[in-house]
């Protein structure tokens, strides 16, 4: 459902140690360190303005404000590990990139787009299996709906959330397969200019259907595009976490709401 009116829009993102939250205006992290300690952070985030009410803009802005504040969350809090600062993540990204390649090339058409699309998600899915950020990313979703269900504790809460990014898988791969064989009709020779304008293209308007789900959550059609990203939480992206790893999100959902009271 919608964010209620009294509470803020807060979003989130796993780590391999901890939780970093998203305000309105800035973010909290919260990491378990090496020794056992749960280290908290926070700091204003980068917000443009300009393109509040230009559908299609405003999404990839906000995808880009999200990714600017990893790297003040790494100054702010060594500690943190990243979901894809890990060597075999990294690794299994450049296979990924050269199997999807390869496959378009050999397989030219829907076929060929729809298998290498789905090779991309290899990397993500490979991350989630080790560690604990499959953990984490579900403490993400229970501190969150806890916080927006005035529970008293995110422990009972589901572990799969409404506004995962899981639910752009769907139409971000419709968006790019159409693109993409739109582009290859229309020019004779793609080259890497105009396959990252369909990327890009793809990706704001598959943020534009995800708002649109989010304002028609009881529509046929919305239901039907998050089916595929909720079974993806609960099969492979989120696991139950412990009581360690729901202290550390507790601590990132405090911090988040003492910096944004205090703005």
């Amino acid at each position: 459902m919608p964010v209620p009116k009294d509470k803020l829009r807060l979003g989130g993102m796993a780590l391999r140690n901890g939780l970093l939250v998203h305000g309105p205006t800035h973010w909290a992290a919260a990491v378990r360190t090496k020794a056992g300690d749960v280290k908290v952070a926070s700091g204003a985030k980068p917000r443009v303005r300009f393109a509040d009410d230009v559908p299609g803009v405003r999404g990839l802005v906000r995808l880009g404000e999200a990714f600017a504040v990893i790297p003040l969350v790494k100054k702010g809090l060594p500690e943190a590990k990243m979901a894809f600062e890990q060597p075999s993540v990294l690794g299994v990204a450049a296979g990924a990139s050269i199997a999807g390649t390869l496959l378009r090339r050999r397989a030219p058409g829907v076929s060929g787009e729809l298998a290498s699309s789905l090779i991309a998600l290899t990397p993500a899915l490979f991350a989630l299996r080790g560690g604990e950020l499959a953990a984490y990313h579900g403490v993400e979703h229970k501190a969150i709906a806890a916080y927006e269900a005035d529970d008293e504790d995110a422990r009972d809460a589901l572990k799969e959330h409404e506004r995962c990014g899981s639910h752009l898988m769907a139409p971000m791969l419709v968006a790019n397969l159409a693109g993409t064989l739109l582009l290859k009709r229309a020019a004779a020779r793609p080259n890497a200019v105009t396959g990252g304008a369909v990327a890009l293209a793809s990706t704001a308007a598959a943020v534009e259907v995800f708002a649109w789900t989010e304002r028609h959550a009881d529509s046929p059609v919305t239901k039907a595009l998050k089916k595929p990203g909720y079974e993806l939480q609960r099969l492979i992206g989120t696991r139950e976490p412990d009581e360690r790893q729901l202290e550390v999100g507790r601590a990132a959902l405090a911090e988040i709401l003492r910096v944004e009271d205090s703005n």
